[in-house]
């Protein structure tokens, strides 16, 4: 057992998080489509963090978990081994997205393109307003210029996520950044959710 997790590419750390399954990803699919895209990214690396070997992946991880039905459970490993060929056949094994998240970054984008160019949502105006400067000291930070805002935030996000993982510490600053940045993610999830749901008027 390697606890804390050491890092983010290291399977008995991985074995030791919470079962991370489709049922999860498919609330949050549907709910709060921020932490969708975060969940799927740590999907990501659980897989690769296993070789991208589904007999390791389903002894190492998927066997410790109780509670499905066996229909469940054939379900499951169908995901997962979807997944994992999602991976190869996209020349993600080692670094990168799988384009089902990059869809959804991509209708996020675009999202908070229109939102900002309406006046009707000065909720969402605000909310951009306060991450702004944390947006662009992670910028000056990390030499990431060119990046959408967005993928600014969540590479923020996913970042303190696997500090948090491996019981690292961050600083009160940090953390206030990291609030902000939820709440910019999460207003605008809001706003996808809404839009999925009937269309917003821009």
């Amino acid at each position: 057992m390697c606890w804390p997790p050491c890092s983010a590419s290291c399977s008995r750390c991985w074995a030791s998080i919470p079962y991370i399954n489709m049922i999860v990803a498919g609330h949050l699919r549907k709910h709060n489509i921020a932490e969708y895209l975060l969940y799927m990214w740590q999907v990501e690396d659980m897989i690769r963090a296993f070789g991208l070997d589904f007999d390791r992946l389903r002894e190492g991880y998927l066997s410790h978990f109780s509670g499905l039905t066996p229909e469940q459970q054939k379900q499951q490993e169908e995901w997962y081994a979807g997944l994992i060929d999602m991976m190869h056949r996209e020349g993600v094994t080692q670094t990168g997205h799988l384009q089902l998240c990059q869809n959804v970054l991509i209708e996020l984008e675009e999202l908070h393109e229109r939102l900002m160019a309406s006046s009707h949502f000065p909720y969402y105006h605000a909310a951009y307003a306060a991450v702004l400067p944390v947006i662009v000291g992670l910028r000056h930070k990390n030499g990431s210029k060119d990046e959408h805002e967005l993928v600014t935030c969540f590479n923020f996000l996913y970042g303190i996520m696997l500090l948090r993982l491996q019981k690292k510490n961050v600083s009160s600053e940090t953390e206030q950044a990291v609030k902000t940045v939820t709440t910019f993610l999460g207003t605008l999830a809001d706003y996808y959710r809404k839009d999925k749901e009937e269309p917003l008027e821009f």
